[in-house]
């Protein structure tokens, strides 16, 4: 089972989809905002990928933190910012075969699922 988690209106996001679909890749999309977030599934993530690894520094939602929440990236501090606001984490987050993608890269891609 392959899923893409993110958000619709991604633009990575939505480069993911699309490739997947162009290789007509099954997979199943999990919505942070529609489909829900939690601990359990945060945990999940950094079982496999580092949690900083995990955090998207670029995004809106980050430039918009506290500069408290900012200059304070501990894991503890990370997981609840990431709880509160699921869209701190990069995006896509591609999850194929118990294996997990941060971003999108069409040759990674390309090496894991074809």
């Amino acid at each position: 089972m392959t899923i893409l988690y993110g958000i619709k209106n991604c633009d990575s996001v939505k480069k993911a989809k699309k490739w997947l679909e162009q290789e007509n890749i099954p997979y199943q999309f999990h919505d942070f905002r529609t489909d829900g977030f939690s601990s359990s599934l945060l945990e999940e993530f950094t079982n496999s990928v580092d949690l900083s690894a995990l955090l998207n520094k670029r995004s809106t939602t980050f430039r918009n933190l506290s500069e408290d929440i900012k200059n304070n990236l501990t894991d503890e501090v990370m997981t609840e910012a990431i709880l509160a606001q699921p869209t701190l984490i990069k995006r896509p987050l591609l999850k194929h075969n118990q294996e997990f993608l941060v971003g999108f890269k069409d040759s990674q891609y390309q090496e894991t699922l074809l």
